[in-house]
Order: structure tokens, then C-alpha cells, then sequence
């Protein structure tokens, strides 16, 4: 079965749901876990909702970054802990996530790609997320989608 799962998260919702049941997926694999998060890489320009909306100097961005990472990572750190798994946490900056998600299975040896069948992005009748379809394609490694059900 698998023994390392790499488990990215954006923070939304479904991405937490996600973490529940990876961890739970993984105690029931005795696997360990690494959780992760991309980022964009800082800029000046701050966006809220795609939309350019002020400034900021790239080193406040890069402290927005690794707060955000913080932030998100805690939630699976906290159902590691609980659940008894073994985990560690990495995030990364990079333009593109998906090709940021497969880099970090890759270098850290996971045998499986656990993640959210969307995010932020949100799913308007969309069956699957860009970063997920791009995950989809591109990785060498089985990637478990999790969805739940239509709401």
C-alpha cells in the first residue's frame, strides 16, 4: 500500500475536508504524510478575487505567503497529531501549483498525491479543478482525488 502521501491544501474548504480524510486514509495505511502548499510567487500587486486592488513591498508579500502557509499547514499538523501520523509541512512559491504540487511529491519520495477535487476556484459546474486536472495529467505517481458529494 502506500507509505508516503503528499496531501496539498489552499486552505478552502474542501481542501480541510481533504486533509480529514487523508490523514484518516493514512493511519489506516500506516503511511506518512507531507503536507504542502503553493503560493504565487510575491509580486507588488495585491489581487482580491483576480482583481488588482493595491501595493505592497515583495518582502510584505512574502510574509503574507508564509503566514497563509502557516495558517493552512497547521490544520493537517493539528489532524496528524491527533490521529497519530507522522507528518512534516512544506510550502513553495511558483506561478504554476500543479507543476509546484508534483515537484514536492518527487522530492520527497511520495507514493500518492491525495488532494481536493477543487478549491478557491470553487466548482460552478466545473467537475474538476485546474490545478487538479493539471495534477491529473502530469504526475508519475497515483493521485486520489477526494469530492465530496453534490450539494
Amino acid at each position: 500500500m502506500f507509505k508516503h502521501m503528499l496531501i496539498p491544501t489552499d486552505g478552502s474548504p474542501l481542501s480541510n475536508e481533504a486533509i480529514a480524510a487523508g490523514i484518516e486514509l493514512a493511519k489506516v495505511a500506516g503511511a506518512k504524510v507531507t503536507g504542502f502548499f503553493a503560493a504565487p510567487a510575491p509580486t507588488p500587486v495585491i489581487y482580491q478575487h483576480f482583481i488588482p486592488v493595491g501595493y505592497l513591498a515583495p518582502e510584505e508579500h512574502a510574509a503574507m505567503i508564509e503566514r497563509a502557509a502557516r495558517q493552512y499547514l497547521t490544520v493537517l499538523e493539528n489532524a496528524a497529531r491527533s490521529a497519530g501520523v507522522e507528518c512534516e509541512l512544506e510550502h513553495a512559491t511558483n506561478d504554476f501549483p500543479a507543476e509546484a504540487i508534483i515537484d514536492a511529491a518527487k522530492k520527497k519520495n511520495c507514493d500518492l498525491i491525495f488532494m481536493a477535487s477543487h478549491g478557491h476556484r470553487g466548482r460552478r459546474g466545473v467537475l474538476l479543478g485546474s490545478v487538479t486536472r493539471e495534477v491529473l495529467a502530469h504526475a508519475t505517481i497515483p493521485v486520489l482525488i477526494f469530492r465530496m458529494g453534490a450539494a
